[in-house]
């Protein structure tokens, strides 16, 4: 591999490159889990980006507020990852190493977790479409029936009376219909209980006749008040806003779940796990969980491989390097204080300093195994 991509995924696992590249045994190992730190931040970049990209659709320039803010959130996400990497120490006992990780797996569990929901969204988008236009065609049709019974609460009276009338007129009509029927009987001499069965129109039929234009005359004079009554409802309805909510066509559901927000989204993700009849739908349920848990455990992985790789040269060097370094500050410490004390005055200024120098040459040839 190129030795500057290398460098570049060593950086990434956040190994002292210099130590390491004492060492080629140990050079695969970082660089996979540089590799792996890399591209997980790379992940929750997408992610963050496409949620915010949620965020702010619609409005001017979302893309570069999206394409910021992923930014921003996949060096966030790598730095951590970095630090919960090279934060673990090899060179403690297996026991420790686990009490040092679990914090740490805690907390790349909950960051795989955040980085997983958004990308989950892109990948099951068709199945969220769909359970959006249900939710919104269900939230109008729920919306039309409020608004129904409130109306019909608010004018219990009139529109009692017009059903009342509504039911008068079809008994009237009933009837006309019926006795039309009769007079025809009568007339063209059809014999029944009601009838004479003699053919002309005689003055029963006169009579009949003249009582059928007075019915029909007293229906005419209902449909006029139904009308009437009607034409007060309908206005009603026009007022109280009834007559312009309708139910959404398939257009403007497509239109509303491309516009949907991220709340939205989110919760129809949810409830792919269920039917529209509120059932369980298993098969999605463990399809989203499954992809879920790969991202967690795609963050979790190279806490993973540090705990389970071995001890190696690597380890040992940096275990000496803090050794040194700790050696020698304790050292610069005790003959920084011998000389507050008063115990080396004379040699204030460029003696200082020239002790601090022997003292760290000192403490690299031990570290190097010189004599």
């Amino acid at each position: 591999m190129n030795n500057g991509i290398s460098r570049f995924f060593w950086f990434c696992s956040g190994a002292h490159i210099e130590s390491l590249e004492k060492y080629p045994t140990e050079h695969n190992k970082y660089i996979g889990i540089g590799a792996t730190i890399f591209f997980t931040g790379l992940f929750a970049a997408l992610s963050g980006g496409y949620a915010m990209y949620f965020v702010f659709k619609g409005a001017d320039f979302a893309w570069f507020f999206a394409m910021l803010f992923g930014i921003i959130w996949g060096l966030a996400i790598f730095n951590m990852d970095r630090y919960i990497v090279s934060s673990i120490n090899k060179n403690a006992s297996s026991r420790k190493q686990i009490w040092q990780a679990t914090p740490r797996i805690l907390l790349a569990i909950m960051i795989g977790i955040v980085i997983s929901r958004p990308l989950e969204l892109k990948i099951f988008d068709k199945e969220i479409k769909e359970r959006l236009h249900v939710s919104y065609l269900n939230g109008q049709r729920s919306k039309i029936d409020t608004l129904n019974k409130a109306f019909e609460k608010k004018y219990t009276i009139e529109i009692g009376k017009l059903n009342e009338t509504k039911a008068q007129r079809d008994s009237l009509a009933a009837a006309i219909k019926s006795d039309r029927q009769k007079l025809n009987f009568e007339i063209f001499g059809n014999k029944t209980t009601e009838t004479s069965g003699i053919m002309g129109y005689g003055p029963y039929a006169k009579r009949k006749e003249a009582e059928l234009k007075q019915r029909e005359q007293n229906l005419d004079t209902l449909n006029s008040d139904i009308r009437q009554m009607e034409k007060f409802v309908d206005g009603r309805k026009q007022f109280d806003g009834l007559m312009t909510e309708k139910l959404y066509t398939t257009k403007q559901l497509d239109s509303l779940s491309n516009i949907a927000g991220f709340a939205d989204r989110n919760w129809a993700l949810g409830q792919l796990g269920f039917n529209v009849d509120g059932t369980r739908d298993l098969n999605t349920a463990l399809a989203v969980t499954f992809i879920g848990l790969l991202f967690i455990f795609f963050e979790c992985l190279p806490v993973f491989v540090k705990l389970m790789s071995s001890r190696g040269p690597y380890d040992q060097a940096i275990e000496n390097i803090e050794f040194s370094q700790v050696h020698l500050s304790n050292k610069e410490r005790d003959f920084e204080v011998e000389v507050a004390d008063g115990i080396h005055e004379t040699r204030v200024g460029t003696e200082i300093e020239k002790r601090k120098t022997q003292i760290r040459n000192q403490a690299y040839r031990e570290l190097n195994g010189e004599a």
